[in-house]
């Protein structure tokens, strides 16, 4: 197979983790007979820097003529410590969604046995966790209209749904929890927000079309309870952008670390990879970043084209290092630490 990828490897420690996928996927391409062709492009603040835009037209156009984009990290704290700045690197990120059309976020949350003891909850509590949210990313309080008044004293931001973008959302969600265990829960706060009631009529309104899904409706405070205590009863969850935004940073440390955690953003065209952290500028430059979320990342974008084999031999790959102790410091418990591209090098010579 031919794939023509995006590679927007953006702040941070974008480009370090960025640089580990790409050794990770051309290895994978070497094993299975693809060709891999790799168009890189500016995002985040690194755009702003060069062209004053987080998310200039040439990006946009080199993302559409792909077939899939690779992206590293947004976010520079010269932007963070600054809340005046008219353009910001996160800009980018909300256009790029919009102007993809990428409405699905898909974000797995799962264990590894060699792992469990890292995790900040108790061993008992996370195993056989392996639950997957999809947050909703083009609509809500991101995207409403927002502002100030009474001489800037005020402020507000409004969160706007439609039933269409709720219910292509909650489609892909009936569709991924017919492919593991027909369990399905709507996170909303429909006790409260109009939006969460339009949010819930929509599912019930689709429950026939899926009667093999048992569908569960939980408000999103019972879930963020819930989650640092019996993680393993969720399996597929569905929610709104702003909701989805915090619970899936709240899953991702169960793992052991905001390291390991794959993602993907997909629409009806272009899917976009991700890991699930952010820029980490502290590490950037130090070779201490940990690559596997990116690198897991990239096992995602294979299975996507339907490259199941292929992603499944990343992940093997991954989980041998795992056991093996070829880890970045985040995981080394004092012990031996290997930089970001020892292990990139590791996982490709591995494959």
């Amino acid at each position: 197979m031919k794939l023509n990828i995006a590679l927007l490897a953006g702040d941070g420690i974008g480009p370090e983790v960025i640089d580990q996928a790409v050794k990770v996927s051309d290895a994978v391409a070497e094993k299975f007979g693809h060709e891999i062709t790799w168009k890189p492009a500016l995002t985040g603040a690194t755009a702003i820097d060069a062209v004053g835009e987080p998310y200039p037209d040439e990006t946009h156009d080199i993302c559409k003529s792909s077939d899939a984009v690779l992206f590293g990290a947004i976010g520079d704290p010269k932007y963070d410590n600054d809340p005046s700045a008219p353009v910001r690197p996160e800009q980018g990120l909300l256009k790029m969604r919009k102007a993809l059309g990428l409405f699905a976020n898909v974000r797995p949350t799962f264990v590894f046995p060699s792992l469990l003891d890292k995790s900040p909850l108790k061993k008992e509590r996370i195993e056989g966790t392996d639950l997957v949210f999809l947050r909703e990313l083009t609509g809500g309080i991101y995207f409403g209209e927002k502002g100030r008044r009474d001489d800037r004293n005020t402020a507000y931001d409004n969160c706007v749904y439609t039933k269409e973008e709720v219910t292509r959302l909650a489609r892909k969600g009936f569709e991924l929890a017919m492919q593991r265990s027909k369990r399905l829960c709507c996170v909303d706060k429909a006790n409260v927000l109009e939006t969460s009631r339009l949010w819930r009529e929509t599912v019930q309104g689709l429950e026939a079309e899926y009667p093999e899904v048992t569908v569960s409706y939980e408000f999103v405070d019972a879930v963020a309870m819930r989650l640092v205590q019996w993680p393993s009863d969720y399996d597929v969850l569905i929610t709104e952008n702003l909701f989805g935004d915090i619970l899936t940073d709240e899953a991702s440390v169960i793992s052991g670390s905001m390291g390991l955690m794959p993602s993907a953003s997909l629409g009806s065209e272009i899917g976009l990879f991700e890991p699930i952290h952010g820029s980490y500028p502290q590490a950037a430059g130090k070779n201490i970043a940990n690559p596997m979320a990116t690198v897991l990342s990239a096992a995602m974008m294979f299975e996507n084209f339907g490259l199941a084999e292929e992603g499944k031999v990343i992940r093997e790959a991954v989980n041998k290092a795992l056991d093996e102790g070829m880890v970045t410091e985040d995981l080394s418990d004092g012990g031996k630490a290997y930089g970001t591209s020892e292990v990139g090098d590791w996982l490709a010579a591995n494959i």
